[in-house]
């Protein structure tokens, strides 16, 4: 209702054309009366004329209001609606460029990743080929390693048979002399024994010789091994000597004579295996590292070896690596200076496998054929003291991966059984490979020179008799086993 009455007085108040119309068509034929009304009645209808007009005023004034209102309303609203288009539409614009970065970022990210996987790619190749190119030279490296351990182990392999020819040799000169003079002494023994003595002559017959035999039974069994036991000579071995030499012998009547040869053959069946020269190799300079416990003559024993090979042409140079004890660096330069032997020497206390390793580099430079290093006497039984000897052969091992080439155990003679235990330890720790047997002119019995040989099979190059230059001789078997045994050759 209020909104038809609103859109009535406006279409009314908007169509004065109308309203003429409608005036023009009344007055059109029709009669002028006079109007008929009072005063009062006139100047109420005025007033009410005027109270309308005034009230339409107000309505008109207020619906042009109410339409001002409205109106700006609707331009404030369609401002709004603009404003909210505008920022909608500058939204839309940042997604579409956040959008567009996004998409640019992607596309850059994914050149970046294809081009840091064609770098991947370029460098797995290229570190396969250099794998490949590595792995090649070090074939062809391990094969040149190969071909020339081959040929050092074929060159050792023919110095070992020309030694073993020159000992054979020199041991068919020796049974050859042998034979000879026991072939004399047997003649003159005849022609002796051929003569009768004063008493024979008188009674017209020869002497007559007696000779003490026992039967070989087992309580004399048992008493030749007590006899070999305490030669220093070990349980296990004597009993090995005496069942070989027993063997097939049992209940026969032998004498001492024969028991005593008995005994040093089976000695010298034992040793004959162990008895071969230090050998000789192709390398220089070829590394001798001598080792051993306090006492055991390594100083002495260098100082031979050394004047023994500069006599026979090769050149020698010596590193004192006893750096604790001065008195053994003034020793060895004695008997450097006595085999004209240069010494080389470092400060009391140096590190001895830092002297070993400038020591190779000296004989090195100087050509020389064998580098004999000394070492500080060590007990078995000091771990401390055996890993500095384990030290000393991984340092020369740097200078050259096959030293030392030679790894000498000199033991003393007089210790005895104890021997076993100190070759068994070096063995261990310093890959001993040859033997030296000293001070058998002491009190030494020389049986443990037997049981090393038995137990250890390690080759015994030479023993020592005494404190002269030359009194260091090669290992002979026979000799030996015939002077344990007391026997003539």
């Amino acid at each position: 209702m209020a909104f038809f009455k609103k859109l009535k007085d406006r279409l009314f108040k908007s169509s004065s054309k109308i309203e003429e119309g409608l005036d023009a068509i009344v007055e059109d034929g029709g009669v002028e009366e006079e109007a008929q009304f009072d005063a009062q009645a006139g100047t109420d209808a005025a007033e009410a004329a005027q109270k309308a007009a005034a009230e339409q005023a107000k309505r008109d004034k207020l619906e042009a209001d109410a339409a001002a209102a409205a109106e700006a309303a609707a331009q404030a609203e369609a401002a709004r609606q603009a404003e909210a288009a505008a920022a909608a539409l500058r939204r839309q614009e940042e997604v579409d460029r956040a959008e567009a970065a996004r998409q640019v970022a992607e596309d850059e990210a994914a050149r970046a990743a294809a081009a840091a996987q064609a770098q991947a790619d370029a460098d797995a190749l290229a570190a396969a080929e250099a794998a490949r190119v590595a792995a090649e030279r070090a074939a062809a490296e391990a094969e040149a390693a190969e071909a020339a351990r081959q040929a050092e182990v074929a060159a050792r392999a023919e110095a070992d048979r020309q030694a073993a020819e020159q000992e054979a040799a020199r041991k068919a000169a020796e049974d050859a002399a042998a034979q000879r003079e026991a072939e004399r002494v047997e003649a003159a023994a005849a022609q002796e024994a051929a003569k009768p003595g004063l008493l024979g002559r008188l009674l017209g017959r020869g002497d007559k010789k007696t000779v003490v035999r026992r039967e070989l039974d087992d309580d004399m069994l048992e008493q030749l091994e007590e006899l070999l036991i305490s030669a220093d000579m070990g349980v296990d071995t004597a009993l090995r000597v005496t069942a070989n030499m027993a063997e097939g012998r049992f209940g026969k009547r032998l004498s001492t004579a024969e028991i005593k040869g008995l005994l040093a053959d089976e000695v010298t069946r034992i040793m004959e295996p162990v008895a071969r020269p230090m050998p000789l190799y192709p390398t220089k300079p070829q590394v001798v590292l001598v080792v051993g416990v306090n006492g055991s003559g390594k100083t002495t024993t260098i100082g031979k070896l050394a004047s023994q090979f500069q006599a026979a042409g090769k050149k020698v140079v010596i590193a004192a690596g006893d750096t604790f004890r001065a008195a053994a660096v003034e020793q060895l330069q004695v008997w450097g200076a006595r085999a004209g032997v240069p010494v080389l020497t470092a400060p009391e206390g140096s590190d001895p496998a830092s002297l070993a390793f400038d020591a190779m580099e000296q004989a090195a430079r100087d050509g020389a054929d064998l580098l004999m290093i000394d070492t500080a006497g060590r007990l078995q039984n000091r771990a401390d003291l055996m890993e500095e000897l384990s030290k000393i052969v991984r340092v020369i091992r740097k200078k050259d991966a096959d030293a030392p080439h030679n790894t000498l155990l000199v033991l003393d003679a007089t210790t005895g059984q104890n021997a076993l235990s100190q070759v068994k330890t070096f063995q261990e720790l310093a890959d001993v490979t040859g033997l030296v047997m000293t001070k058998l002119d002491g009190t030494a019995k020389g049986g443990v020179l037997v049981a090393l040989a038995d137990k250890f099979g390690l080759p015994i190059h030479a023993i020592g008799v005494g404190e002269q230059i030359d009194d260091l001789a090669p290992f002979d078997p026979e000799d030996f086993a015939a002077a344990l045994m007391g026997t003539d050759r």
